[in-house]
């Protein structure tokens, strides 16, 4: 769910979303395709119980198709709601049977990728007093700080709320914040965006200094993509 601009944004947003969706089911031997929804308000105002179940209704004319989940502005409590119009729906509450918030898991994965590029891209897995920018201070920004911090990486982190940033600042104050648009010109070994996608395109991608980009794909599934710059 995301204040998307205009209708034909949307659209461009899940096409994208769900072709790396595909590719992910694909590389995980999955016998899955790629499915992805989005829908258009504020996350933070707009929620309401009708709109969920008014989705989950339509999740359920697919007849199995599409299997919906948790991703960005969502929560377990948006899944329960779906629930109540749909059995085409995952990340429920645990207490339902649900695997709960895969935040932790998706940081988590994104995490030990980063260990394993870092291991190919510098000789050591070790994060150590490694730099590392994290662009979104969401759910999964939020524990992947944390497991770097404990690593002891020097984190640099950004986001557009900065009530979240403020957040997580005072959990870790060791972590510098900086402005959403300074995140690319950070001269880092790693960057990691735990934001919405496309932020590494070619104008972007041209102002990275790092070795390392840790991609978060977003979904339930704990298989993340970290690879060496060029």
């Amino acid at each position: 769910m995301w204040p998307y601009a205009t209708e034909a944004e949307a659209l461009n947003d899940v096409l994208r979303l769900s072709r790396g969706m595909t590719y992910k089911s694909a590389l995980a031997g999955l016998d899955l395709g790629g499915g992805k929804a989005v829908i258009i308000g504020d996350a933070r105002t707009e929620k309401t119980e009708a709109m969920f179940r008014r989705f989950g209704q339509f999740v359920d004319s697919l007849n199995g198709r599409y299997i919906t989940a948790e991703d960005v502005g969502m929560s377990t409590t948006e899944m329960v709601n779906i629930k109540k119009e749909t059995n085409s729906v995952a990340g429920l509450p645990e207490e339902m049977g649900g695997s709960g918030d895969p935040s932790p898991v998706t940081a988590y994965g994104v995490f030990c990728g980063m260990k394993a590029a870092a291991k190919n891209a510098f000789g050591s897995d070790n994060l150590s007093g490694r730099k590392v920018s994290v662009q979104g201070a969401g759910n999964v920004g939020r524990y992947l700080v944390g497991h770097l911090v404990s690593e002891g990486a020097l984190v640099f982190l950004t986001d557009i709320h900065d009530d979240k940033l403020a957040a997580i600042k005072a959990e870790y104050p060791s972590i510098t914040l900086v402005k959403p648009d300074d995140i690319y010109d950070l001269d880092v070994d790693i960057y990691a965006p735990c934001a919405l996608g496309a932020t590494v395109n070619d104008e972007t991608l041209r102002k990275l200094k790092c070795s390392v980009i840790a991609v978060r794909q977003t979904t339930n599934l704990p298989m993340k993509l970290c690879m060496a710059k060029p």
